[in-house]
């Protein structure tokens, strides 16, 4: 069974893995959860080079610390 990503809660400073989207296969801390006027989740992406990227909550998969 696959686990659905709306089921996900997600909170600052979880490490998560871009499955989708333009930054796929990105991975990083999760900074700055906002929800849009339409309601989807949107979040700022800390990756261990210290660069950041924005994606949607979707897209995302919280893993264990690689």
């Amino acid at each position: 069974m696959t686990q659905n990503n709306t089921d996900i809660k997600l909170k600052s400073g979880d490490f998560c893995k871009v499955i989708a989207g333009t930054h796929k296969d990105k991975s990083g801390f999760v900074q700055d959860i906002k929800t849009s006027k339409t309601g989807h989740i949107t979040i700022t992406v800390l990756q261990k080079n210290g660069v950041r990227f924005k994606t949607l909550g979707k897209n995302v998969k919280v893993t264990k610390d690689e």
